[in-house]
This record gives C-alpha cells, structure tokens and sequence, in this order.
C-alpha cells in the first residue's frame, strides 16, 4: 500500500492559478457526469458483449483522431499556461470532444493515474536513437538507428524496470487534491495496450532497410535482436508483476471485457487477468515464413503471459491468418483495410471478434460522405452474423472536413444498427 506523503513546495497546488484549477476542475466535473450517465453502461456491455463473442445490441463503433487533435483542439484553444494544468485541460477537452462526436468509448468513473515505472538504462537499450525532426510543420522525421555493424549489437543492453514508488505517490496524491471531489482518483497498474508489439523497437534499432536484408543476409543477428526485444519487454511484465500493485486493463476502447482469467481469492492480479494487444506493421512485406520465424515466435512468449490478445494493425494479414490463429489465446483478429476481409470471415467464423478497420483516407479525402455510408453500409451486411467492432484510427488531417468524425460516426453507428 502506498503511503501518502505531503506534497513538496514545487508540487502544491496553492502555487498554480486559482482560475486555471477552477478550468480543469470544471472540464473534469463534465466528463465524471458523462462517465456515470445510464448510456455509458450500454456502451461498456456493448464492447464487453462483442469481445466475450457474445452478441451485442450492435457493433461498437470507436475512432481515434491521432494527428488530427490539432486540427480539432488547437494549441491556441487552450487557456491553461501551467504545463500540468493545461495537460489535464487538453485531456478532459480530448473527452468531451469524443463525448459530442458521439462514438463508444467507454469512461471510467474513476480518474485513473498509472503507476511510475523507472527503467536502467534510462535510454532502455544503452544505446542512443537518434531522431532528426523535420523544420516544417507535420513532416517527416529522419531515423538514425544505432546498430550500424555487428558489433554495436554488443553494445546493447538489458533493462532493468522497477515501480517508483515515490514519484507514483506524488502523482496520485497531486491529482488527487485537486480532482477528488469532482472526479474521484484511482491508482491503477497495468501494462497498457501494446505489450507484444516488438517491431516498432526493432525498427528504431535496427532500421527497416536493414532488418529486411538481416532476414536473408544475417538472419543470426535479427534473431539475437528479437530474443534481446522480447525479454526486455517480459522483464517489465515481471516488474509490474511483482509490484503487487497490478491492476486488470481490460477498461479501454477496442479491448474493453469482462475481467479477463479468474478474479484472485487475495486480491492480487496477475497478468493472467489482463489482456495485451500485438501487431506486425514492420513486417508486411515479408513471406508468412519469415513473419512468423523473425516476429511472431518472439511475440508469443509474451502474449501466453495474458488471459487473452489483440493482433493486428495496419498491416495485410491475409496470407498470415493461419500464423495469427496459431496464438493460443487470441480473441481479436484486427482487419485492415488492406486484409481481405472476405479470407478472413471464411477463416475465422464466429470463433473470433473481428476489429474492422476502415482507411483514413477514404473517410477524410472525399467532399461528401456518400460513398462513406455506403462502404459503411456494404461491410457491415456482410459482417452480420459475425462478431466485429467498426473502427477508424490513424487519422493524420481532416482536411477541413471539419465535422466528418462525428459524420463519420452517425454513419458506422446506423449501418451497426441496422446489420446487428
């Protein structure tokens, strides 16, 4: 249990100004009122249902904006200075936006605040990713990976994770003085959404060009860099573990369920009541071969430390579907854009929830949202019968299209409706 300390000078809130706390104290109080209104327990047993293959009132529909916040909550918008007040106030406005567009993402009557977890080296790997940012606005950065020969692979190495006790009761005591009464605090520690994905680190390290060629030229050292990837990525499992303080993560849009495993006699979770979610984007344009000797072997390690997995993402899985069904406790199969969806109904029946995807730039490019409703409408008759989710992500512009979100979600929410 931790205990509470009294907040340092730097840390007290008599310091910041009273009418920005008031500010972030209102926003909070709004989105606490929508957490706890009637519709938000449909919403929530609509993911539950959904995800326990268990058939819902309809299909839950959830998007996620990503680059386009800026578009939607300009920096110019926000009226906080204090860097933390004004954090919280981009947050609760990112809530009542979601909240007016009108999707199913699911709030919690609890304000959650995650547990610090440190790691040593600082930098993770000991070894620096250097990331040269571009001078214009939204363009692309430049990867400068670390492991340019053989021998700068001796260079890396194993992390080391542990709960910081100390900063994590300062965050929780600090949120707490100032929301408690408006939207209750929660201490929560669980290992977030991603944890079998491994690409994305092997990327950074590596680069891409290069793991492609490893794969055929030095097949040895990808394989000595999956392994070091993957039990980095157990040690912090095993950290957040052994900390005593885990707690179930199946509250959060796409992955929202039931509790996942048996609830413990002693009130202690473990990994076995949470869920974890993986994907393969870096390794799309390799053989089903390849994807599952270089990727999915290392991932699945991780993903039998859950009750259940998500996988998928961008990516075209329809030549890996048979290696995807290989992952012993999958419930969510992810379908692209790019994934033939009709291959994978056939593989995966009603055994499966199916995450239908839809492409960014076929919902923000056109002028009308005609041909939105009707591609809407089209997948989800022939998604009836099966268990599926409709979601849009990777969302970088609107193009001005300024209302098309909640557009957007009028639209998948009929055709949800009406093809339950």
């Amino acid at each position: 249990m931790l205990t509470r300390e009294t907040s340092t000078d730097s840390d007290s809130l008599q310091t910041l100004p009273a009418r920005q706390k008031r500010l972030v104290r209102d926003l909070a109080k709004r989105v606490h009122a929508a957490a706890c209104r009637e519709e938000m327990t449909a919403i929530k047993q609509r993911w539950c249902d959904v995800n326990a293959l268990r058939k819902p009132d309809r299909a839950p529909v959830w998007f996620r904006p990503v680059g386009c916040w800026g578009e939607l909550i300009p920096e110019e918008d926000l009226q906080c200075t204090d860097p933390w007040l004004r954090s919280l106030e981009y947050r609760f406005r990112q809530d009542l936006f979601k909240i007016h567009a009108g999707d199913d993402t699911p709030l919690e009557e609890t304000f959650d605040v995650q547990a610090s977890i440190t790691v040593e080296p600082a930098d993770t790997w000991g070894v620096e990713i250097v990331k040269h940012r571009p001078a214009e606005a939204d363009g692309a950065w430049q990867l400068v990976p670390p492991l340019q020969t053989e021998e700068d692979f001796d260079n890396l190495a194993v992390p080391t994770y542990a709960l910081d006790r100390e900063r994590t009761d300062r965050d929780l005591n600090r949120l707490g003085d100032l929301l408690n009464d408006v939207y209750p605090v929660r201490l929560v520690c669980n290992p977030g959404f991603d944890s079998a994905t491994i690409g994305t680190a092997a990327v950074e390290l590596r680069g891409l060009e290069r793991m492609m060629l490893d794969m055929v030229l030095q097949p040895e050292l990808l394989h000595r860099l999956m392994a070091h990837i993957r039990d980095a990525k157990l040690r912090r499992l095993d950290a957040m573990e052994s900390s005593g303080l885990l707690t179930p993560n199946n509250r959060q849009p796409m992955l929202e369920c039931d509790l996942p495993g048996p609830a413990p006699t002693d009130g202690k979770y473990t990994l076995a009541n949470c869920i974890t979610a993986g994907n393969s984007q870096e390794f799309d344009q390799v053989s089903p071969e390849m994807f599952d000797e270089f990727c999915l072997n290392y991932q699945k390690p991780i993903f039998e430390r859950f009750a259940w997995s998500c996988y998928g993402c961008c990516e075209n899985l329809t030549k890996k579907i048979d290696q995807v069904l290989s992952i012993n406790n999958l419930r969510i199969f992810v379908c692209s854009a790019w994934t033939d969806l009709a291959k994978l109904q056939e593989a995966v029946g009603t055994n499966y929830c199916i995450m239908w995807r839809q492409k960014a730039t076929d919902v923000v490019f056109p002028d009308d949202s005609e041909t939105i409703r009707r591609d809407l409408m089209e997948g989800a008759k022939r998604l009836r019968g099966y268990y599926y989710q409709i979601v849009l992500r990777e969302l970088q512009t609107l193009r001005s299209h300024m209302d098309r979100l909640q557009v957007w979600t009028r639209h998948a929410i009929e055709a949800a409706e009406r093809y339950c």
